[in-house]
């Protein structure tokens, strides 16, 4: 029954491998284009493996910013682990420890907590090592295959490679602005927010960590108050 779970959770976890390894091989051409090592970048993906966490976190790196900055806009991009581990903590059995929850959680990504959730009954501690094990290769792997190419290939394709994750990005949220107004205004104060940081004088000086922080919490403090979630309605999509 242990090995029966691993494999099945290694069979559902290998459709994210496979998405995970494209994602980070352009965070990999992403990282050396910005002055990091391929080690380097490396071991951010094996340490973090969180695209939008690791994609901000490269500019604050290679720019010298602080362990503050840096640490603070990690903690704002990747509050929504804690939220979706809390949840799937739910569903685990009682043969489930702390040391395994904490390494479960490591790998809890979105896509992991999507297939995790969608199984019916309890989850046993052998489906979920299955299940997160062939993403964190495939995330390590894209990105160190990533990175090598980055030295090698040209720039002019490593450049416009390393564009790709910025469209992953595109592509996840232009299908939720278009289905919800709330969103996309959102996302337009939160544009227009970071606009102001790069264009404007006296705001250029604040460090780009500190500069995602403000937008994020702005944009969307702004339409917390201004259109807050509907709880009933938010249930019933649950």
């Amino acid at each position: 029954m242990k090995k029966k779970n691993f494999i099945k959770g290694i069979k559902d976890g290998f459709p994210i491998c496979i998405g995970y390894f494209s994602v980070a091989f352009a965070f990999g051409i992403f990282a050396v284009a910005n002055g990091l090592s391929s080690l380097e970048a490396l071991f951010i993906s094996m340490t973090n493996v969180t695209s939008a966490g690791q994609l901000a976190a490269v500019p604050i790196i290679a720019g010298g910013g602080s362990f503050i900055e840096l640490g603070m806009t990690q903690v704002i991009i990747n509050l929504r682990y804690a939220l979706m581990s809390i949840s799937l903590s739910q569903k685990f059995d009682s043969g489930i420890t702390l040391k395994d929850r904490l390494l479960i959680a490591f790998v809890n990504t979105d896509e992991v907590f999507a297939v995790a959730t969608s199984q019916r009954g309890l989850l046993s501690k052998y489906y979920m090592f299955g299940l997160i094990l062939t993403p964190f290769l495939g995330w390590s792997t894209g990105t160190i295959i990533g990175a090598v190419a980055g030295d090698i290939l040209p720039s002019i394709i490593t450049d416009s490679l390393s564009l790709a994750i910025y469209g992953m990005f595109i592509a996840i949220v232009v299908p939720e602005i278009k289905a919800n107004k709330s969103t996309f205004a959102c996302v337009m104060i939160a544009i227009a927010l970071s606009c102001s940081f790069y264009f404007i004088p006296i705001l250029k000086s604040v460090p780009s960590g500190f500069a995602i922080i403000i937008c994020a919490l702005v944009s969307a403090g702004i339409m917390a108050i201004v259109s807050p979630i509907d709880t009933k309605e938010a249930e019933e999509n649950v």
